[in-house]
């Protein structure tokens, strides 16, 4: 059983940076991969970006060159590092993991997750 537990959401301005943060409890040796995803209403959930246990990293292209995941394996712990921030941006992130070391886009192939983060991000 894994647990995950995000923190780190809020609201900011256009423009402005958040940091959201997920730790892994619980039976972490199976995680090959950690992952970002949001999902703002009426939308499906979308994969934001995600890291595997070799540090190859995985952006979508709406959040290239402003959004940066990193892991501490030692705290079995995630990062999302955004800058930038657009209103589009606005959404409720969740943190997933997997045991695919491929680090699927699919949202179905994660089978933990945390009870997510709200970013609201104001024009």
């Amino acid at each position: 059983q894994v647990q995950l537990v995000e923190s780190g959401g809020g609201s900011v301005q256009a423009g402005g940076s958040l940091r959201l943060s997920c730790a892994a409890f619980g039976y972490t040796d199976g995680l090959d991969c950690m992952g970002w995803f949001r999902q703002a209403p009426g939308n499906e959930r979308e994969g934001v970006a995600r890291i595997n246990n070799g540090g190859s990293t995985y952006y979508v292209d709406s959040v290239k060159g402003r959004f940066t995941i990193s892991q501490d394996n030692a705290k079995h712990t995630v990062y999302l590092e955004m800058n930038s921030l657009k209103p589009e941006d606005s959404a409720m992130y969740y943190c997933a993991a997997t045991s695919r070391p491929w680090c699927p886009v699919v949202a179905a192939e994660y089978n933990n997750w945390g009870r997510g983060t709200q970013v609201t991000v104001s024009s």
